[in-house]
């Protein structure tokens, strides 16, 4: 396995978050993070990252221990897309530049700029190279941002809600991307949402948090309606549509109205 989180304890002022959380992802999986508010999806991410040191457990990345590793060593072996971004005022080449910064030297090479131009062609976003960040769209935005993880060169891509606030045009082309994207390098790409049906339709693996602990995870073929409901509270079926799997609450009333 090339991302294994193991026996991760988290608490904030004493109150449990994350108990004895574990999962697996291989090169080339998606592995989609989900569960209600609050459950700490995003925490599990950051002490992915080693942005949040938990009070135990470990994260291995190719066998290294990631609260060993220098910031420079996690930089190179993990890419972190953010849930919000800061559009300022800097080119989308300069932004994704800026990911290449932890195999950079005294000067950027060659073969940094041969990286982000590559990186913004495979990505379709040649065209917006010298537009400034404050002038983009949410969707292109986001994408600027996934290309300056990919020059990172990681092993692990992390996304926190890579397609929150973005309409369902965008929310399509960004997810077919990062799967296209973990296929072809190939990588392993880890991220939380809530919309289970983009989940369903662009994960391999779906992993669900209830209570601070994995409460179900696996192949997205396997999930049951029954999983959903006791994670949500809300009864729902899922359905085979056109070839992919849909989930479809069975009442337009919440379970307490």
């Amino acid at each position: 396995m090339i991302l294994s989180v193991n026996n991760i304890h988290v608490a904030y002022r004493g109150r449990p978050v994350l108990e004895g959380l574990a999962m697996t992802v291989d090169r080339g999986q998606v592995l989609t993070i989900l569960g209600p508010n609050g459950v700490g999806k995003t925490t599990l991410l950051r002490c992915i990252n080693a942005i949040l040191k938990p009070k135990t457990g470990t994260v291995m990345v190719e066998n290294a221990d990631v609260f060993r590793m220098s910031a420079g060593e996690i930089a190179r072996q993990l890419g972190y897309v953010a849930q919000r971004n800061d559009a300022g005022r800097i080119t989308a080449f300069d932004a994704v530049l800026l990911g290449r910064k932890p195999h950079l030297g005294w000067r950027v090479s060659g073969k940094d700029l041969r990286t982000v131009d590559g990186a913004l062609k495979h990505l379709g976003l040649e065209h917006l190279a010298m537009r400034h960040l404050d002038e983009m769209s949410g969707g292109e935005l986001q994408k600027v941002c996934i290309a300056r993880a990919l020059v990172q060169e990681p092993s692990v891509l992390l996304l926190d809600e890579p397609t929150s606030s973005l309409d369902l045009k965008n929310q399509m082309e960004i997810l077919g991307m990062l799967r296209r994207v973990v296929r072809q390098h190939p990588l392993a790409a880890v991220m939380t949402m809530h919309d289970l049906n983009m989940a369903l339709r662009f994960s391999d693996l779906l992993l669900f948090i209830r209570d601070g602990k994995v409460y179900w995870t696996g192949p997205k073929e396997e999930l049951t309606s029954q999983v959903v409901k006791e994670v949500y509270g809300v009864p729902v079926d899922i359905l085979r549509h056109r070839g992919h799997w849909v989930v479809v609450p069975q009442s337009d009333e919440a379970p307490w109205t």
